[in-house]
């Protein structure tokens, strides 16, 4: 007699949601439980090097804005050093979340402009930030990098960005002057997003 299994049943996936911002940006939720938020200046008020302001939003498939996103940033500071890997100035994190206004559909942080980071062998990576995004619907993060189209000489030897097709790279670049740069993020579609497998 052949003894029947009793399989659990499968569960659709977890998500990150609906409930985002309460947990990660929760000033943004209307919880005043933090001094101060943690994207609203990635670099504090020590940080050396050029100050600027980073605007954007997230859309879907169809072109309208994801409202509900979370999106991480992880970058160096002026001089290319990561906190934790060398020394950077008192209270520079390099890191924090913003989520866009719900009511706009953009998000803006302000922050210090990275400096060239060592890559592999030695290599000098353009100046980027990391960008993660999670939101309701997306099982999985989506790594992606915000370039400076104002690096050009930069760009074309950066490791990591020599390997997106030419045709896509663009999807990467963040535009500006005067200190404020725009940079859109795009899901899906045409002129969707390069992101990365990390």
């Amino acid at each position: 007699m052949v003894q029947s299994l009793n399989y659990l049943k499968e569960y659709p996936s977890q998500t990150a949601g609906p409930y985002v911002h309460i947990g990660l940006a929760p000033g943004a939720a209307g919880f005043d439980i933090y001094r101060q938020e943690l994207g609203h200046d990635i670099a504090g008020p020590n940080a050396r090097g050029e100050r600027i302001k980073v605007t954007g939003s997230v859309t879907d498939g169809t072109g309208a804005p994801v409202r509900d996103i979370l999106i991480e940033i992880w970058q160096a500071n002026a001089a290319g050093v990561y906190p934790g890997q060398g020394d950077v100035e008192d209270g520079f994190r390099g890191w924090g979340r913003v989520i866009p206004d719900f009511e706009t559909g953009v998000f803006s942080f302000e922050t210090v402009k990275p400096g060239n980071v060592p890559g592999c062998n030695g290599q000098p990576m353009a100046p980027h930030l990391n960008l993660w995004l999670v939101a309701r619907g997306i099982n999985v993060g989506l790594n992606t990098r915000m370039y400076f189209a104002d690096e050009k000489a930069a760009n074309e030897v950066d490791p990591v960005l020599t390997l997106v097709e030419p045709g896509r790279r663009d999807t990467l670049m963040a535009r500006g002057d005067a200190g404020t740069y725009r940079f859109d993020i795009s899901l899906q579609g045409k002129d969707e997003t390069v992101f990365f497998d990390v």
